[in-house]
């Protein structure tokens, strides 16, 4: 089974609460997003705070680098993890083959990226398996298609998109886009509901409490394989560049507003440790579907286990060792998924 390791160091003993809470962030642009820990990779030309109207302005712009008006997760979520994302859109306009030479459309979107991955110089958006493990909103805006038989409109496509980190593979497939145009001047609720259990992701498009556009739900475990995955860090906002791609760009405007994403706290939280009757031991508040081990070391050049596997159990859990080293030792918790 595919495991992702979480090593922490254990600090003083304190008294915890039994409780896991989601990590929720919520942003309405009342105060300069950058103070709540929002970020800017890339053109920063192409987001602006508006402090009077509480929005964000946002061009997506293919002909510039990839740029990410961006929030870290606090965490690395998988596609065994449960997520939710929403936010106001209001897209102003959008235009397909916005750059000489390059007639084709290309998308527009609302991410969760792997922040180290997504700020590589060779993440590439617009080329087959250039840019692994993400999950995202996309918008494809319409165009003509021409050649020497004539010219021919393809139609817009809105696609929540998933991309493996191993294998590339894609849900929904490539082939079975949603023909769905978004609308402009208008503003419209967005919601996007993961759910692990059933990995099934619903999208909802609201104005007023009334759908404007609607989308069958996606089903990962229909395209991915049992061993795919991706393991994202951060939500953001996200305007590609057309780097890599010699038919396809975009040019938008929008703005966004109320922002909320929430997803699940880190595995281990509020760890602390201590010893009880010479028995070194940690405690720390746990999830349900996480495998905790401590581990030890005395010079840092290797660890060793010294507690069995133990499975989360969604409130405190209490790992020992029941021979602590004569001298010093340093511990760990490892967490890694079944």
């Amino acid at each position: 089974m595919k495991k992702f390791r979480w090593p922490v160091i254990a600090g003083l003993f304190v008294s915890l609460a039994a409780s896991v809470c989601a990590v929720t962030i919520t942003e309405n642009f009342t105060n300069d997003p950058s103070a709540d820990g929002w970020q800017i990779f890339g053109d920063t030309n192409l987001f602006q705070w508006n402090p009077a109207d509480h929005n964000l302005s946002v061009i997506w712009d293919s002909s510039k680098a990839n740029s990410y008006f961006y929030h870290p997760l606090g965490n690395t979520i998988t596609r065994l993890d449960d997520f939710n994302i929403s936010f106001d859109l209001q897209l102003n306009d959008i235009t397909a083959g916005s750059e000489p030479g390059k007639s084709g459309a290309m998308e527009i979107a609302f991410s969760l990226l792997n922040f180290a991955t997504a700020t590589s110089p060779n993440f590439q958006r617009g080329v087959f398996g250039g840019a692994p493990g993400l999950f995202e909103l996309d918008y494809f805006p319409p165009w003509i298609y021409s050649d020497d038989t004539g010219s021919y409109p393809i139609s817009p496509t809105l696609t929540p998109t998933f991309v493996s980190t191993n294998s590339f593979d894609y849900a929904p497939s490539a082939y079975i886009p949603y023909e769905v145009e978004f609308p402009t001047g208008e503003l419209v609720h967005v919601s996007l509901a993961f759910t692990a259990s059933n990995q099934t992701l619903v999208a909802t498009f609201q104005t007023n409490g009334t759908d404007v556009v609607q989308i069958p739900p996606v089903v990962l475990s229909d395209d991915f394989a049992t061993d795919d995955d991706y393991a994202v860090d951060i939500f953001s906002i996200t305007s590609y560049s057309s780097n890599g791609d010699p038919y396809d760009s975009v040019l938008a405007h929008g703005i966004v507003s109320n922002l909320v994403v929430t997803v699940p706290p880190p595995p281990i939280q509020n760890l602390s440790g201590a010893f009880s009757n010479s028995v070194w031991r940690v405690q720390f508040i746990s999830q349900t579907n996480w495998i905790y081990t401590l581990q030890c070391t005395t010079n840092f050049n290797s660890w060793s286990d010294i507690s069995v596997a133990t499975a989360g159990n969604g409130t405190n859990l209490f790992l020992q060792d029941t021979a602590p080293p004569a001298e010093k030792a340093f511990y760990r918790v490892s967490a890694e998924r079944p």
